[in-house]
């Protein structure tokens, strides 16, 4: 137990959370979570559990915030830890319209109490931090495509508050000779995506529609484009990024984009259902300030580390109906 690394992970229990823990437990690693104190606790590990990795010998889970610093000093001086992933955020891109400044406490605040600590407390851990390719905005390469090099210009206040955190990271790198490394990773889902995550979203309208408890489901853009990936891929990503002899920044994508109407058309399609007859677009869900295509060069990435992603849009999306078909004991 004592030669094995600590790892410590903001969001443990969000969809990339608990993918990381798996991961990291089976690389032996000891794994300590930050958890937000929630007035449903049955809710608070339902992914890791799911995972089938809590309770675990090497897992430990301690309350606390990103918004408090406090927290984040005890908890580094009580662990000690080697790697640090710092995956906590408000991160639903349509609500930060809505609650713009709880999305920047959360990701911009948060990112810094927690370089601040770790410059403190455990200065020669090696961090990743969670970036996005909502940083990006509209800005697009002449080719088509969104790399490390390319302009940011986001158009949310997610994008504005995760390019904050991006930024803050890469100083701290240089200013303080830290190991941290920005992951920009483009959209990844899988079955433990969040239920209000478009792709989620449409896997379980679509089966609600196929059980007949409602004779329709409500979208917004169906022309906005996506790069999508799996996140079981992008955290090998996130771990390969703190094993490499220097930090950096890498986008991490599959090269691919596909529209939302793209995937409503396949999920409805495997479960024959016709979505002419139950698609309503909602005005809701369209964001003040629309994101229209990302698409992700990974080249760097796939240099460096030979990472591939192994999972395509396809199967991803037939994974996701099979789990929830599943949950609901449909055969």
């Amino acid at each position: 137990m004592s030669d094995c690394k600590t790892a410590f992970i903001t969001g443990i229990n969000g969809q990339d959370g608990s993918y990381l823990t798996e991961l990291l437990l089976d690389k032996g690693y000891k794994v300590v979570g930050l958890v937000r104190r929630l007035s449903v606790p049955e809710s608070q590990t339902s992914r890791l559990e799911e995972a089938g990795v809590y309770p675990h010998e090497r897992l430990f889970l301690e309350y606390g915030d990103l918004t408090d610093m406090s927290c984040l000093v005890r908890i580094l001086n009580k662990y000690q830890p080697d790697e640090i992933y710092n995956l906590a955020a408000q991160s639903h891109v349509r609500v930060s319209f809505d609650a713009p400044q709880f999305t920047t406490d959360t990701i911009a605040i948060g990112t810094l109490n927690l370089l601040e600590s770790m410059k403190e407390v455990c200065p020669n851990a090696r961090m990743y931090q969670a970036g996005s390719s909502e940083m990006f905005g509209n800005s697009i390469d002449a080719d088509g495509f969104q790399r490390e090099t390319t302009p940011m210009l986001p158009v949310s206040p997610y994008g504005c508050a995760k390019l904050y955190a991006h930024n803050l990271c890469r100083t701290y790198r240089e200013s303080y000779d830290m190991f941290i490394s920005n992951g920009i990773l483009f959209n990844h889902e899988s079955p433990r995506r969040g239920g209000n995550f478009v792709t989620n979203k449409i896997v379980k309208g679509a089966l609600d529609i196929y059980e007949n408890k409602t004779g329709s489901l409500a979208l917004g853009n169906l022309n906005a484009t996506r790069d999508w990936g799996y996140s079981r891929d992008y955290v090998y990503a996130m771990w390969l990024m703190l094993q490499h002899e220097k930090a950096d920044d890498f986008v991490c994508s599959t090269g691919k984009s596909h529209t939302v109407g793209d995937v409503v058309n396949y999920v409805f399609k495997r479960l024959d259902l016709c979505p002419d007859q139950h698609i309503t677009i909602d005005p809701r869900y369209f964001r003040p300030n629309e994101l229209d295509d990302l698409k992700g060069d990974c080249s760097k990435l796939k240099e460096t580390f030979g990472w591939e992603p192994h999972v395509g849009l396809e199967d991803m999306l037939d994974e996701m109906i099979a789990c929830e078909k599943r949950r609901r004991s449909i055969s």
